[in-house]
């Protein structure tokens, strides 16, 4: 039987859950949930990295004795370190404005297709490779560490970057599984500030003692992206599944065995990012629920059960947007962005909140129907069954409606999947039995509860609303 801890670190929240895996056994208990969100400083977004460390050090020591601690948060965000190892400054936030631009300046020096076919990413304008650009700081870094390696690091002593994270970067090379020279040099980033890789599973130092916890307990690299760490506990049975991890935002994919490098994925905006035992995540993001989470901090209105009920009874398909629009990626007044939205594309805007709630639902599923069918079709992967995890399977009509969109049973849970699948790796890397994902995803299913959603309503009706709201944009 082991006992760890996750730590766990989503967009707009982080949490400490205490696993306990063993003798068919898996639970998951919360010890400390805290606030995590952006930050502005004279002008620009950042993310309050110490509150953030704070945080999980309280956690830690109110799980108390532990066989592991394993760190996963979001992708792309690094902290740079000086030569004395001290931080040059609080972690700029992705959703800065600081990239606006450089996209295209970057890709001036190396072509879409030549980064695509070593790096197999989405392009993405808050990429880290287009934020180290933006950098100011550079020329005073002697290490880069992203967001998960960087806590690591305080509580051990050890710099290193784990793979499933570092692939998110645009500077690694996907088939070869190593750090790009060739990137790094063309976009004028000192290869040494990057740092050696890490395996999932690798036990990558011990708690220091300054940190005022049990000094010596293994800390261990997970997959330290959270959706690596979520795609482990997808309680799938065999290999003919898709997924949607669901939160602030929404991963849309498949799990493969190679990355798939083609015109047809790069033109389509697919990315090929690093999993757990070498498999490859192919997916595309969809700007998930970030949009209602904006939409419910301007209202100042929390009943989100209500809204949710409320827009069950609205009329379908009355008001449709793209939430992949650039104008809904930075914090602001979303209802009134959704509103211009509507004008733009000749939609009467939302009449009520529960309307509104409505058309970012409905908008949802239709992205994630056309990108999971272009998914299949570009893998040549087909589906049997759509896993929904995180925190958004909990959203019921959502999870229906999505359902009904993509014409196939949507199985809903865990919720807690990213701290599940750092447990498990942990697990297993602290010599529990769990010899492959196959182990890990029959005891998620065992020992978790899911939701399973059949498909209603006209395939008829979806066509029409997927043609009409992608036509329109």
């Amino acid at each position: 039987m082991k006992r760890v801890a996750a730590v766990d670190l989503g967009a707009s929240s982080g949490r400490v859950m205490l696993g306990v895996v063993g003798n068919g056994r898996l639970d998951l208990t919360e010890i400390n949930r805290f606030w995590n969100g952006s930050v502005s400083v004279c002008g620009t977004l950042h993310w309050d990295i110490l509150h953030l460390y704070r945080s999980m050090l309280d956690g830690l020591r109110a799980a108390g004795l532990v066989d592991g601690i394993g760190i996963d948060s979001w992708a792309v965000d690094y902290g740079l370190l000086d030569a004395s190892g001290r931080l040059l400054s609080n972690p700029v936030h992705y959703r800065d404005s600081r990239t606006d631009g450089v996209m295209e300046h970057v890709l001036a020096r190396v072509s879409t297709a030549e980064l695509y076919s070593i790096t197999g990413l989405q392009q993405l304008p808050f990429n880290t490779i287009y934020q180290l650009a933006a950098e100011e700081l550079l020329g005073q870094a002697a290490k880069l560490l992203m967001i998960p390696d960087l806590l690591g690091y305080w509580l051990t002593g050890e710099a290193g970057a784990e793979r499933t994270n570092a692939s998110t970067t645009q500077l690694y090379d996907v088939r070869a599984r190593e750090w790009s020279e060739t990137l790094a040099a063309r976009v004028g980033v000192p290869l040494g500030i990057l740092p050696e890789l890490r395996e999932p599973g690798d036990v990558v130092g011990t708690v220091l003692p300054a940190t005022e916890l049990a000094a010596g307990t293994p800390v261990v690299a997970v997959g330290s992206h959270d959706t690596a760490s979520s795609v482990v506990a997808v309680p799938a049975g065999d290999e003919r599944f898709a997924y949607i991890s669901s939160g602030t935002w929404s991963l849309v994919g498949l799990e493969l065995e190679q990355p798939v490098l083609t015109d047809e994925a790069r033109e389509a905006n697919f990315t090929n990012e690093g999993g757990v035992d070498g498999r490859i995540r192919f997916l595309r993001n969809v700007m998930g629920l970030w949009i209602l989470q904006e939409c419910q901090r301007i209202w100042e209105d929390d009943d989100l059960e209500g809204l949710l009920r409320d827009a069950a009874g609205t009329p379908a398909f009355a008001v449709l947007i793209d939430p992949d629009a650039p104008e809904f990626l930075a914090p602001g007044n979303m209802p009134a962005r959704i509103d211009e939205r509507c004008r733009a594309t000749g939609q009467e805007p939302p009449r009520s909140r529960a309307a509104a709630v409505r058309c970012v639902l409905e908008s949802l599923a239709l992205a994630y129907r056309r990108t999971l069918r272009e998914a299949q079709t570009i893998a040549d992967r087909p589906v049997d069954v759509l896993h929904v995890i995180g925190g958004g399977s909990q959203n019921e009509l959502l999870c229906q409606l999505t359902a009904d969109a993509c014409g196939l049973p949507v199985l809903a849970g865990p919720v807690e999947a990213s701290a599940l699948g750092n447990v498990l790796v942990q697990a297993r890397a602290l010599g529990e039995p769990l010899p492959d994902l196959g182990a890990m995803r029959a005891l998620v299913r065992s020992t978790h509860r899911l939701r399973r959603y059949e498909p209603q309503g006209k395939p008829a009706d979806w066509d029409a609303a997927e043609s009409r709201l992608y036509g329109a944009s």
